[in-house]
């Protein structure tokens, strides 16, 4: 009989598979986003200490987003990026954590970019 595979067992495969490709440091940390259907949460990480440096989700009362859709995903790529530069950092390494890089993912990433974070 074949095995079912479900949807979060693949995107974990995928996102281990580039995490053993990237690793965030205290120059250059991970960009990593999570997604789930109502939400969107991206973190600023430096692996080499395990921190967490900034963090920023739509359900941040500061974020003042509504749900997890395109437009939401677009205000907290800039409210990341925004306090990351408050935190010195410049430049980052984007882990799309194993989705695929299109729609919300695209729009957070986009949306960091333009207010300054170099990927």
């Amino acid at each position: 009989m074949i095995r079912n595979i479900d949807k979060k067992e693949i995107r974990t495969r995928i996102h281990k598979r580039i995490r053993r490709k990237l690793a965030g440091t205290s120059e250059r940390p991970r960009l990593a986003i999570f997604r789930s259907v109502a939400h969107i949460y991206a973190q600023v990480i430096d692996d080499s200490k395990g921190v967490t440096l900034v963090s920023a989700s739509s359900v941040d009362k500061a974020a003042k987003t509504n749900g997890g859709n395109v437009a939401a995903a677009k205000t907290i790529g800039k409210l990341v990026a925004e306090r990351a530069k408050e935190k010195g950092v410049k430049q980052v390494v984007f882990d799309r954590g194993g989705y695929a890089y299109h729609g919300r993912v695209k729009a957070l990433a986009d949306a960091a970019r333009a207010a300054g974070l170099e990927f």
